[in-house]
């Protein structure tokens, strides 16, 4: 018989008592329904939780598995789901991802526990939604085969050859001193709207998607009655320079500025 463990999505208050409605029928983790667990003194701050097979979030299991890209990403759009579920109906902490406690009730300790910090930190986030900022340079690759010197040109092979290595670099030069000014253009765009700036790591190989090279990798605290117009002026702002992409995602659940304070799990959770 295979056992099993609570994953937890994300913390809420359910204040009318309709988040379970919007949980009805969604799929989570393993595909298994998702409920909520209640906590406070009269069940108000509650956690989405699900039910997954225990062997699978051990330390070792755990390991293998986040090297596995199909499951990662299984457990990824499951996590993303049910957050967004209850995103579209109030104001969400979302968990990290992979977190789980032994059972149910360990998770209902955690929540009451920690019941004032989280409370604040839903009031302070009310209203808010995350946008995502990541600046892409589109500069020539390097590359060290030479340019057939133009016929008229009378370059010799040597020439030639250097002569290309030099408007290549120029051209990366460019590209990158032009993301630059773009990366302080954003920053000012944004900085008139958002309340808070995350500032993560770029992203690099398969995380990167699409073309060129990931060089700010931003996500913004944005009120709600600020949406629209942060992202027309965050997308302005890169207007008239080439070689240069802004990608403006959103909005999001508040998944870097959630921080729940001291919410460790009983195991298993990913750093």
């Amino acid at each position: 018989m295979t056992e099993v463990i609570s994953y937890a999505y994300a913390v809420a208050r359910d204040d009318d008592g309709s988040l379970a409605e919007a949980l009805t029928g969604l799929p989570g983790v393993a595909e298994a329904p998702v409920h909520l667990v209640r906590a406070g003194d009269r069940g108000e701050v509650v956690v989405a939780v699900s039910p997954v097979p225990e062997q699978d979030f051990q330390e070792a299991a755990l390991r293998a598995n986040l090297e596995d890209l199909d499951w990662l990403e299984s457990v990824a759009r499951a996590h993303h789901r049910v957050i967004e579920a209850l995103a579209a109906r109030t104001t969400v902490l979302p968990l990290r991802l992979a977190t789980v406690y032994l059972d149910d009730e360990r998770v209902r300790r955690m929540v009451d526990a920690r019941q004032e910090a989280f409370a604040g930190r839903l009031a302070d986030l009310a209203a808010h939604t995350e946008w995502g900022v990541k600046i892409y340079v589109e500069a020539p690759a390097p590359t060290d085969r030479p340019a057939a010197p133009p016929a008229d040109e009378g370059l010799s092979p040597g020439r030639a050859y250097l002569s290309h290595r030099k408007a290549q670099r120029h051209a990366r030069e460019d590209a990158y001193r032009d993301a630059e000014e773009v990366a302080r253009r954003v920053e000012a765009a944004a900085r008139g709207h958002a309340v808070d700036r995350v500032q993560h790591r770029v992203q690099q190989g398969e995380l990167a998607g699409g073309p060129g090279e990931n060089v700010v990798n931003d996500a913004y605290l944005v009120p709600l009655r600020d949406a629209e117009s942060f992202r027309a002026d965050v997308t302005r702002a890169a207007e008239g320079l080439s070689g240069v992409r802004v990608e403006v995602t959103g909005p999001w659940a508040p998944y870097s500025f959630a921080t729940p304070p001291e919410a460790e799990p009983q195991q298993g959770a990913v750093p």
